[in-house]
């Protein structure tokens, strides 16, 4: 397998590796891995199909990674979000991971609450569109099992699924409405925009001092908060730039040098409300996107969220 072929397949088999494990890092290592070893193989075996070895091997190797990192997802401070692919700043992450709902923030967030196989099953059957022959391969169960095993996953994700989302028009309508008003500080305009029962979350992982330390509901609550973060963002001359999160709207926060101070994502119903703000400040999931804001670590002065 020549180099270039390499390459035409390291967009799919990320795709598979980063919705598995919700790293960035973690699923180019994987893939990585995966085309040494094919590598390997393919001097001493004939291979059928690279493709199929490969992804194969890239799911193989993302289970396993899934399974050890489970006891540290556990043990994580605060809410804990996947590591943000960012259309600014990776201007090929529509190549090598489809901007689809199966890669929103809040999809792989929900993602977590299945076992690592049950993990692996579905997405392997209802993303991937993998035959469940393939899947037993994979995971080392019975078709029977991984027929089983899909069928728990998808009423699992159904019952967590909002019924209802907006367009992708109305949502990038509406994080331009979102974002102007946090810029211009129009409180009003926030406030009609939030949905009543809007929830926020921010993932500084206990290494960011005045992270949030649990999700904060309710319009009220939301917009207390946000008007604070804005107050905050004009203290210390962070702009907002405007981009696609996991193929949702969203925004990078950015100081006067262009360095990231955190990642926002947001996600939209329907009716035209926001129903979620995700923000991701945790320096160890930022890196990947280039140059970061220094912030202060827990335990020193107040920082921002």
């Amino acid at each position: 397998m020549i180099e270039h072929e390499y390459e035409e397949l390291r967009p799919y088999l990320f795709s598979i590796a980063y919705r598995m494990t919700g790293s960035v890092a973690d699923a180019e290592d994987i893939v990585q891995d995966a085309l040494l070893r094919h590598h390997r193989a393919a001097e001493s075996t004939a291979i059928d199909s690279d493709r199929a070895y490969l992804s194969t091997i890239t799911a193989r190797l993302a289970l396993d990674h899934l399974r050890s990192a489970r006891v540290r997802r556990e043990r994580y401070v605060g809410p804990w979000m996947p590591e943000p692919l960012v259309a600014a700043r990776e201007p090929d992450v529509a190549q090598h991971a489809e901007t689809a709902d199966s890669l929103s923030l809040a999809f792989l967030v929900m993602l977590e609450t299945l076992t690592p196989v049950e993990r692996a099953v579905f997405l392997l059957r209802e993303v991937f569109d993998y035959d469940y022959s393939e899947i037993a391969g994979i995971v080392g169960k019975s078709e029977q099992n991984c027929r089983q095993l899909a069928v728990r996953a998808r009423a699992h994700v159904e019952e967590r699924t909002p019924r209802f989302q907006a367009s992708q028009a109305k949502r990038e309508e509406l994080a331009e409405r979102f974002f102007a008003a946090a810029e211009e500080g129009d409180v009003a305009e926030l406030e009609s925009l939030l949905a009543a029962d809007v929830a926020f979350y921010g993932d500084g992982g206990g290494k960011v001092r005045g992270a949030l330390p649990r999700p904060v509901f309710g319009r009220d609550r939301v917009l207390r908060l946000l008007v604070g973060f804005i107050a905050r963002m004009a203290e210390i001359g962070l702009r907002v730039e405007r981009t696609d999160v996991n193929g949702q709207p969203g925004a990078l926060v950015l100081d006067a040098d262009g360095r990231l101070f955190n990642v926002l994502a947001l996600d939209v119903a329907d009716d035209g409300t926001i129903q979620a703000v995700r923000s991701i400040v945790n320096p160890d999931k930022l890196r990947h996107l280039g140059p970061l804001m220094p912030r202060e670590a827990p335990g020193r002065a107040a920082g921002g969220r």
